[in-house]
């Protein structure tokens, strides 16, 4: 991973970690915050900040939003996927209406995944 330092990127996590999503929240302290395995949260990796992720796993969790389903969002996530793949990093996106309506099986489903890549 690209690890060059970028202010700019550093500052703007920070800001995300004030101001998460009201899913982002939901998943990280009703789940990801005491999961027995580490995660981060609005984590700078390269020239992007992810969602979530978990080095032990090699796995980023991106909760999306109804602009990731426009073309520019889909094209952007796209690259953006890519770069992170290209370093041997599984992206895994989850639409923000299955953490609103079914919470309890995106983490179950997080739990069996995650358990298979460690």
């Amino acid at each position: 991973m690209d690890r060059k330092y970028n202010q700019k990127l550093v500052t703007n996590a920070k800001e995300l970690r004030k101001n998460m999503t009201r899913e982002e929240r939901h998943l990280w302290y009703d789940f990801l915050k005491d999961y027995p395995v580490k995660f981060y949260r609005q984590k700078v990796m390269g020239k992007y900040i992810v969602d979530f992720y978990c080095s032990k796993a090699d796995l980023v969790i991106e909760l999306d939003g109804s602009q990731h389903f426009e073309e520019n969002g889909i094209q952007y996530d796209s690259q953006r996927d890519e770069y992170l793949k290209s370093y041997g990093l599984d992206i895994l996106r989850i639409p923000n209406n299955e953490i609103n309506t079914n919470f309890d099986g995106v983490c179950e489903y997080l739990d069996k995944l995650i358990k298979s890549r460690i």
